[in-house]
C-alpha cells in the first residue's frame, strides 16, 4: 500500500479521527528474527486537544505558558500548536495541537510516542503488533501502523506513532493569534499522560507488548506507569460508575520553576479551575475553559 505522507496525514487529521494504514511498502517488512517491539522510542512527543473554539483555546493555553504559537490553516480553520520549547531549525519540538472539535467531543484527542527508525520498521512493527494483539486475546488490530498513522487501543484511547525525533508540521507557521512568550511558566516538554482504562490488568497486557514491562505499580488509585526518557505514560482503572468512560484523563507539562501561588492566581485568572492534587503532590493542577485536566510540573 502506498504510505501517505506526515503533510497529508495532519492534513487530514481533522477530518478523520483514526487513519487506518497498514504499511507493505516494498522493502518496509524486517528481515525474519529482527525485534520491533517493544517499541524503540524517547517517549511521549506530542499530544492533542479536542475543542468547539481553537482560537479561545489557544489564548487560553498561551496565556499560561510561556512560548511561541504556530498555526495550520486547514479547512477555513486553523490548527495551533503550543509550542512546549525554542524551535530548532530542524523542527524536532514537543508540543500540545488544538483541534476543532466538529461536532465531536471536547476532550484530549491523542497521544504520540515517536519511534526510532520508523520509516523503516513501520511495516514491521504493524504487523508485529497484530499478531501479538491477537496472540494475547486481543483480536484483530485493523490498523494505524502507516507513517503519521493513529490506531485506537481496545478502550478506544488514541495513539499515534511517527518517526523519532518527531518535528513540527512543515506547514505550520508562527500565528500573531497573541503576542509570544507572555504566559505564567516556561514549558519543556510533557512529563506524563494518565490514561483511564477500564480493565488495569488487562491493559498493562497490551501497552508491554508496545512498550515493554510496566515500571512500577501504586495504590489509591490503582495505577501501573511505562518511564521512558523523560516521559511516563500512566494506566488508572476507570471507576465503574455512571458518566465514567476510558479516556485520556489528563496530561502533565514540565515547566521551568515557579511560585505555586503567583502561578495558581494567574490560572484562575485566566478562567482555569484549580484541583486539588493528592494524587501527585508535586503538581499544580488545573482545569481549562473546555474541562481538559492538565498540570504544571517543575523540574
Amino acid at each position: 500500500m502506498k504510505m501517505v505522507s506526515r503533510r497529508k496525514f495532519m492534513g487530514a487529521i481533522g477530518a478523520a479521527p483514526v487513519l487506518p494504514l497498514l504499511a507493505r511498502a516494498a522493502g518496509g517488512i524486517q528481515s525474519a528474527g529482527t525485534r520491533v517491539l517493544p517499541l524503540d522510542t524517547p517517549g511521549v512527543d506530542h499530544l492533542d486537544v479536542i475543542v468547539p473554539d481553537v482560537e479561545a483555546a489557544a489564548r487560553f493555553y498561551m496565556g499560561v505558558f510561556n512560548t511561541r504559537l504556530h498555526g495550520q490553516p486547514f479547512q477555513g480553520a486553523t490548527r495551533y500548536f503550543i509550542l512546549l520549547n525554542d524551535l530548532p531549525e530542524g523542527r524536532e519540538v514537543g508540543y500540545v495541537a488544538i483541534g476543532a472539535a466538529n461536532g465531536r467531543e471536547t476532550k484530549i484527542g491523542h497521544f504520540c510516542t515517536s519511534v526510532f527508525n520508523y520509516r523503516r520498521d513501520s511495516a514491521a512493527i504493524t504487523e508485529s503488533m497484530a499478531e501479538k494483539f491477537a496472540a494475547g486475546g486481543f483480536g484483530t488490530f485493523s490498523g494505524g501502523g502507516g507513517i503519521g498513522g493513529v490506531f485506537s487501543d481496545p478502550d478506544g484511547i488514541e495513539i499515534q506513532f511517527l518517526p523519532a525525533p518527531d518535528v513540527l508540521v512543515g506547514a505550520a507557521v508562527p500565528s500573531d493569534l497573541v503576542e509570544p512568550n507572555q504566559g505564567l511558566v516556561t514549558p519543556r516538554r510533557i512529563d506524563h499522560v494518565v490514561l483511564e482504562v477500564s480493565d488495569l490488568d488487562r491493559a498493562i497486557a497490551y501497552y508491554r507488548i508496545l512498550y515493554g514491562p510496566e515500571a512500577g505499580h501504586s495504590h489509591g488509585p490503582d495505577r501501573a506507569w511505562f518511564e521512558f526518557a523523560d516521559s511516563r505514560i500512566i494506566l488508572e482503572e476507570a471507576p465503574y460508575s455512571y458518566g465514567a468512560s476510558p479516556k485520556i484523563a489528563h496530561y502533565c507539562i514540565q515547566v521551568a520553576p515557579f511560585d505555586r501561588g503567583a502561578v495558581a492566581d494567574g490560572l484562575a485568572g485566566l478562567g482555569a479551575g484549580i484541583l486539588e492534587s493528592p494524587d501527585e503532590p508535586d503538581v499544580l493542577r488545573a482545569v481549562d475553559l473546555d474541562g481538559i485536566t492538565f498540570e504544571l510540573k517543575a523540574v
